[in-house]
C-alpha cells in the first residue's frame, strides 16, 4: 500500500495547494461541509493534521501534547502555514524508509503506509472542502479520487464513522470519482453542493 499512497501524495497536495489559493480573508467566516468548523477552524485543523503527519514521517512516532498555534488569523497566515508544512510532509516522505519502519502512537503501531494514505486522504478531501467553502466547483482529479476510493474501506472504521464521517450516501452510478469517494465520506459532491 505505501507505494501507492507515497506516489499519491504529490497529486493530492498539488490538488489542496490549488484549492487553498481560492481563499480570501471574507471566506473565512464561510461554513464548511465539515458542519461544526468554519474555514477558519477548517484550516486551523488542516494545519495541525499537516504537523502530525509530518511528525509521524519524520520521528516515527506521534506526541500526544498541543500543538503550538501558528501565527495569527489572518488569511495569509493560515495558507502560508497550510502551504509550507504540506511541502514539509512531501519532503519527508520522500525520503527513503525501511520496509519495517512504523509509527508509534501511544502503545501503539501504525504502519508507516497506512500514515501516509491517512495524509493522502486527509489532504484531498480537506482541499475540496476548502475550494467548496469558496463557492469553487474543484472536483477531486478523478485518477486520485478512484485512488484513494480504494484505499478509504482500509482507513475509515466504524468507530471513524463515528467520530469523524457521516454514513455514506446514495450516489448516481454516472457520479464522477470524486462525487464517489465523497459520497463515501458522507459528504454531498459537486453535483448537489452547487445545484440550484
Amino acid at each position: 500500500m505505501y507505494d501507492k499512497a507515497s506516489r499519491l501524495l504529490p497529486p493530492a497536495i498539488e490538488y489542496a495547494l490549488d484549492c487553498v489559493s481560492y481563499v480570501t480573508q471574507e471566506s473565512l467566516s464561510r461554513q464548511t461541509p465539515c458542519a461544526e468548523w468554519n474555514l477558519a477552524d477548517l484550516l486551523r485543523h488542516v494545519n495541525d493534521s499537516l504537523v502530525i503527519l509530518h511528525e509521524g514521517a519524520v520521528l516515527g512516532f506521534i506526541a500526544s501534547g498541543p500543538i503550538a498555534a501558528p501565527g495569527g488569523l489572518s488569511k495569509v497566515s493560515l495558507v502560508r502555514t497550510f502551504t509550507g508544512r504540506a511541502r514539509q510532509l512531501l519532503a519527508a516522505v520522500a525520503l527513503p524508509r525501511d520496509d519495517a519502519y512504523s509509527v508509534a502512537i501511544a502503545d501503539r503501531a501504525l504502519s508507516y503506509d497506512i500514515l501516509v494514505a491517512v495524509g493522502v486522504m486527509e489532504v484531498a478531501v480537506h482541499g475540496w472542502d476548502i475550494a467548496c467553502s469558496c463557492d469553487v466547483r474543484k472536483p477531486i482529479p478523478a485518477t486520485l479520487a478512484s485512488a484513494i476510493m480504494e484505499l478509504a474501506p482500509v482507513l475509515v472504521s466504524d468507530e471513524a464513522r463515528t467520530h469523524d464521517f457521516r454514513p455514506p450516501l446514495p450516489v448516481s452510478s454516472l457520479a464522477d470519482p470524486s462525487d464517489r469517494l465523497l459520497a463515501f465520506l458522507g459528504r454531498e459532491g459537486s453535483a448537489r453542493q452547487f445545484t440550484g
